[in-house]
C-alpha cells in the first residue's frame, strides 16, 4: 500500500508551487549561413555549420 499524506495542502499552496514550474521560450535564432531557424549553441540542421566560418 502507498503512503498517506500527512498533512492536506490546499489547492492554493499548491498552485503557488506549480507557479514556478512554467515553461520557458527558447530564443529561436537565424543561421547566418543559410537562414534557417537554428536553436543556440546547436549546429544549423540544414547546412550542419556551427558559426559562419571567416
Amino acid at each position: 500500500m502507498g503512503g498517506v499524506p500527512v498533512k492536506h495542502r490546499s489547492k492554493s499552496a499548491v498552485g503557488h508551487t506549480r507557479s514556478h514550474q512554467a515553461l520557458k521560450k527558447v530564443p529561436v535564432l537565424v543561421c547566418s549561413n543559410c537562414r534557417a531557424p537554428v536553436l543556440p549553441h546547436r549546429i544549423c540542421p540544414n547546412c550542419k555549420q556551427y558559426r559562419k566560418s571567416d
